[in-house]
């Protein structure tokens, strides 16, 4: 696994908010990574229909336009010895915290994305304003499953707009331009594709605005995520994906260091 981060490429991060590293993961490793998510998933959506577990998974009627955007099947940690054993590898976690520029790292929630075949693209967005801490240096890791093309889907990102954000959003929805009604100052930048081979990753700040096109191939488009929240963070009022006890008991700025819901993997 390519974890070592230069000097250049935290600085090219931290100037455009993403940056893309390909061969990521060697041969042998993206074997496991596909092998292990793909049984994840297969296992979630079996198990997801009717019980607490449909929550995390964005499946329910296949008409719906948000599910053909991808199937998304969040925090496969949690149900899944393998994706378990992925993501809390300190090597990823010291990557991002590289990265981002903070001194520990904890795993905020993983995440499959699976662009179905001929599926609909994905809105401009930011993540972090979905979650349930407010940090300008949160930050996600996407790794490619499959070869991301502009013909199946490929991410794109609006470079530098991590700089400018405020933690005003939009969903994921039909109009690929609803987030410049929020951010009227970015519909002059010039978008960046970033098409990469199956291995490798991508990572991205959860201010930068992001997206990806649709599936236009008869293949599904795999890739498996990780949102990242600096140690130290506090909660902001959201739910997002905390569980409703947990959630219940929490004040606006209480520190989050449940060792079950966001842990450490990585410390300076």
């Amino acid at each position: 696994m390519k974890t070592n981060i230069t000097a250049e490429q935290a600085e090219q991060y931290q100037r455009d908010g993403f940056i893309a590293i390909e061969g990521f993961l060697d041969a042998d490793e993206l074997q496991t990574w596909r092998a292990v998510t793909d049984e994840a998933v297969q296992q979630r959506l079996a198990r997801s229909s009717g019980d607490w577990m449909k929550d995390l998974t964005n499946q329910g009627d296949p008409d719906n336009y948000y599910a053909q955007v991808f199937t998304q099947c969040v925090r496969l940690a949690d149900t899944h010895e393998g994706v378990a054993k992925l993501m809390l590898d300190s090597r990823l976690g010291q990557a991002a915290a590289t990265l981002a520029g903070v001194d520990g790292i904890r795993i905020w929630h993983d995440q499959a994305l699976i662009k179905p075949p001929y599926g609909n693209p994905t809105a401009w967005h930011l993540d972090n304003p979905y979650w349930s801490f407010s940090s300008r240096d949160s930050i996600s890791i996407w790794v490619a499953l499959d070869d991301a093309t502009l013909a199946n889907g490929c991410m794109w990102y609006l470079p530098g707009t991590h700089q400018t954000a405020r933690y005003d959003n939009v969903g994921i929805g039909h109009n690929q331009t609803d987030l410049f009604k929020v951010y009227p100052e970015w519909r002059g930048i010039e978008a960046v594709s970033v098409p990469v081979p199956a291995g490798s990753a991508v990572f991205h700040n959860g201010l930068t605005a992001h997206g990806a096109g649709a599936n236009m191939t008869p293949r599904p488009r795999r890739a498996m995520t990780c949102g990242y929240m600096p140690d130290g963070s506090t909660f902001n009022g959201t739910r997002n994906i905390l569980p409703q006890e947990l959630f219940d008991s929490l004040q606006i700025g209480d520190v989050l260091d449940d060792p079950r819901q966001t842990p450490l993997i990585w410390k300076r």
